[in-house]
């Protein structure tokens, strides 16, 4: 069975909201912040239960997230030797027989900043979200990327970069979807770092 490396995101410090979000929505082993995380997208879906095996059987990493779709497969895996997470990507790359480079490369579907948000249009957000509430007054970044496990990249890394909150975020399927609310400023800069880091992964260009 040929299996597509659809994405590939090593996270050397896992940010507390992200962390939380994992621990609040996952049923594996869950993580603590700044572990070291791992993220593995592949199609066909079924081929994850066979690199799942691979990385726990020759690392002492743990999972917490998997995620088998019929089209598409996602893993998490974490621990607090850097290490053992670079160890596990490179078990899991050699069971696919292909390397880090032959990832799909990350492409940002759509962005969109929205200001001073309406209290009814929060109400409906919140209703729909896992995470942190968006306030009345408060900025929207909404962010989408194709292949889905490259999100979590952006949301790390915007959650570095900047005091906002993590409403939502879906890292699997079709397209990877983000929601982070804050002030207009922090919401910018955190809109900037997101991008900045899809933008200088490498890969190859998705087959149309």
């Amino acid at each position: 069975m040929s299996v597509t490396l659809r994405s590939f995101v090593f996270l050397d410090s896992l940010q507390p909201q992200l962390t939380s979000y994992v621990g609040k929505t996952s049923r594996g082993f869950l993580p603590v912040p700044e572990m070291a995380s791992l993220w593995v997208e592949i199609a066909p879906g079924m081929a994850i239960n066979r690199i799942t095996d691979r990385a726990l059987k020759a690392t002492k990493v743990v999972p917490a997230v998997q995620v088998v779709e019929r089209a598409y497969g996602l893993l998490e895996v974490h621990a607090w030797d850097k290490g053992e997470v670079t160890n596990a990507g490179r078990v899991i790359l050699e069971g696919l027989g292909c390397s880090e480079e032959e990832r799909i490369k990350p492409k940002v579907v759509s962005n969109q900043v929205i200001r001073s948000v309406e209290a009814y249009q929060t109400q409906i957000i919140n209703r729909n979200s896992r995470g942190m509430m968006i306030l009345p007054g408060q900025s929207l970044f909404i962010l989408e990327t194709q292949p889905a496990g490259y999100i979590t990249l952006a949301a790390n890394e915007a959650e570095k970069a900047a005091d906002i909150s993590l409403v939502d975020i879906r890292p699997y399927g079709a397209f990877g979807r983000l929601y982070l609310s804050g002030t207009e400023a922090e919401i910018d800069s955190a809109r900037d770092a997101a991008i900045a880091a899809l933008e200088g992964l490498t890969g190859v260009e998705a087959s149309r």
